[in-house]
């Protein structure tokens, strides 16, 4: 019992101590299963660990009879990798490039063929085990990646294709690792090719291709349909997840993975009633399950495993191949022809740290292979766990530095943070990012952001109150913060709690309905946008109109006369003001404090085209409209 609870305290401990000095959780969890499990021996008067993951029937301690940590770890690592499929959409993939592609195409192929031969020739390991390890270094974590990404203010292109790799290449790096896995398995007369393997190979593919779309489609239906009570709808997910998995690998052995990922991605790429609520309790739960997971698997090695690398230069000297020279081939090779710089290529190649599901079916498939006499499957542990502390370790460490000195960081904090997803909200934010801002649009309305989604808006779904954004690192450029939901609470709270964080340059909220009777020297004029017009103004003139138009003009007076003149029209309403710079920017209360550079200047408002007789003052033909938004 204590035992137990030890590992749970010890593990969220550890993930709030990675959170609080902001480092990928993953390294405290393993040093902390290794100060617990190997390195207490040392310490021990009997020599033995504080925590033994595998029960010892002559010693009577341990928590594991058995394969039952076998079991665990495989049935862990299946619903991490489902949350982790729940989270790509095929709507956002579309844009990532080839660059992406090219990753975790030509660039697995890269790490799979030089670690196969360096394992071999440096260590001297076999070439099944070689493999082996090849397929499972090929993985680079979302869960080690995005914390660094949150720290560290990347540019975008660097920053998309981080993040997007280690998504896609997870699922990829588990099923090169089982194949090979089960080509070593299946042989026959030792640990050759073989028709057998070749026949699992096929097996493998097919169920977990096949099962995983049916369960998620299955799923899908009793979920729009209302078959599942809400109060249950999580715990039936989880219970459906394992019962595929299960399932699937007693179709084919080793399967269960493949129909769990392929099984989270088509659900998650499915119009499925409540799946925020699914994938939150899914994020929860693999939080826990990587605390419990890294910490039993890191306190399972021995100190004769530790001694392996720890004694034999030959392991330093792979790790030092792996890092520092497949990791930047793989990445020049996948990038050439594209527009990423020079100096970007050079940052996406020093960054590459391996995560959860490197360690953990590392841990489980070197557990199997040592059990069942593989030759030299005893290296399989120690040296992926070497990889990843150590890519973790340098990453973690030298990605500020190392991103200042090759100029990847952003400059400026010019992105707009746009909290709600309404019609006006739209209609700004494409009039926006059509002058070249990045924008992106956050609300709790899933229909709000999918229609924001269509119209090719970056938009996703937030609850402000219990969603930190801070999380995000989309929201790394943010430097204009503008609250334009239906709730003056709300758009008062998103000033209050994020101006801090997202509105350094100015943060804006639409008025309330009762300031509109208040005295003008009584309201907040520095905060406020469109002044004159609340939340349902806004969006009735958004409805009827739902344009952007630009004026042009050349002085001020002309500005302030076209402003008053336009108080007295309906259905137009003056929002922005945009320089010769193309810097945009919210009108202010008092003119004179707009700094305008000098030339012309247009003014940006929503709704109805003006007459040409209310410009009647302008030059003629400086009206000009922008592109409508539909």
């Amino acid at each position: 019992m204590i035992e137990l609870a030890g590992i749970i305290i010890l593990g969220i401990i550890a993930q709030w101590i990675a959170w609080r000095i902001k480092i990928p959780a993953i390294l405290p969890l393993i040093i902390s299963g290794l100060l617990v499990g190997p390195i207490s021996t040392l310490f021990r008067e009997d020599g033995t660990k504080l925590l033994e993951p595998i029960f010892d029937i002559s010693t009577g301690a341990g928590l594991f009879p058995g394969k039952s940590l076998f079991y665990f770890v495989s049935l862990a690592i299946g619903i991490i990798l489902f949350e982790g499929g729940l989270t790509l959409k095929k709507r956002e993939l579309i844009g990532v490039g080839p660059v992406i592609l090219k990753l975790i195409t030509v660039g697995s192929l890269v790490t799979f063929i030089g670690a196969g031969l360096a394992s071999h020739y440096i260590m001297g390991l076999t070439w099944p085990i070689s493999f082996l390890f090849a397929g499972l270094i090929i993985v680079t974590g979302p869960t080690v990646i995005a914390p660094i990404l949150q720290n560290v203010p990347l540019t975008r292109n660097v920053s998309t294709v981080l993040k997007w790799e280690g998504i896609l290449i997870d699922p990829i790096g588990a099923l090169v690792a089982v194949l090979v896995f089960e080509f070593i398995r299946s042989a026959t007369g030792g640990v050759e090719f073989t028709s057998h393997a070749l026949i699992q190979f096929v097996q493998i593919i097919l169920i977990g291709l096949a099962l995983g779309t049916i369960a998620a489609y299955v799923l899908y239906q009793l979920i729009k349909n209302d078959l599942i009570p809400h109060y249950l709808l999580n715990v039936f997910t989880l219970a459906f997840v394992l019962g595929v998995f299960v399932f699937s690998d007693i179709m084919a052995h080793e399967s269960g993975l493949l129909s769990v990922v392929v099984m989270g991605m088509v659900l998650g790429n499915l119009d499925v009633p409540r799946l925020k609520e699914i994938l939150s309790f899914k994020e929860s739960l693999s939080v826990l399950l990587i605390s419990i997971l890294f910490i039993l698997l890191a306190a399972n090695i021995d100190m004769s495993d530790l001694n392996i690398i720890l004694n034999d230069w030959h392991s330093f000297a792979l790790f030092a191949v792996v890092a520092l020279v497949l990791r930047p081939l793989g990445v020049l090779i996948s990038t050439r022809g594209s527009d990423l710089s020079f100096n970007e290529k050079l940052f996406i190649s020093w960054v590459g740290p391996r995560g959860i599901v490197a360690a953990g079916i590392a841990s489980l498939f070197g557990i199997t292979l040592s059990n069942e006499g593989v030759p030299m499957a005893e290296y399989i542990t120690p040296l992926v766990f070497l990889i990843v502390l150590g890519t973790v370790l340098l990453n973690a460490t030298t990605a500020r530095p190392v991103a200042k000195l090759l100029g990847v960081i952003q400059e400026s904090s010019s992105g707009i943070l746009c909290i709600g997803a309404s019609l006006a909200s739209r209609v700004l934010a494409k009039y926006l990012q059509e002058n070249n801002r990045h924008v992106v649009l956050v609300d709790n309305n899933e229909g709000s952001v999918n229609k924001a989604l269509d119209m090719d808006l970056e938009a996703f779904e937030v609850n402000i109150y219990n969603d930190d954004l801070n999380d995000q690192f989309e929201l790394l450029d943010m430097g204009y913060l503008i609250a334009m939901t239906s709730s003056p609470d709300v758009n008062e709270y998103a000033l209050s709690r994020y101006t801090k964080d997202f509105g350094e340059n100015g943060a804006y909220r639409l008025i309330a309905p009762e300031e509109l009777r208040q005295k003008p020297d009584d309201l907040p004029w520095s905060s406020l946008l469109a002044p004159n017009d609340d939340f349902l103004n806004l969006n009735e003139v958004a409805r009827d109109f739902p344009y952007m138009h630009e004026v042009e003009l050349y002085e001020p007076a002309h500005l302030e006369e076209l402003l008053n003149s336009m108080s007295d029209i309906p259905k137009s309403i003056p929002i922005f003001v945009r320089d010769q710079a193309n810097t945009i920017h919210v009108i202010p209360n008092r003119l004179e404090d707009l700094m305008l550079s000098e030339g012309t200047f247009y003014l940006a408002y929503l709704g109805r085209l003006l007459e040409p007789e209310v410009l009647a003052f302008t030059q003629p033909n400086t009206t000009k409209e922008a592109e409508p938004t539909p």
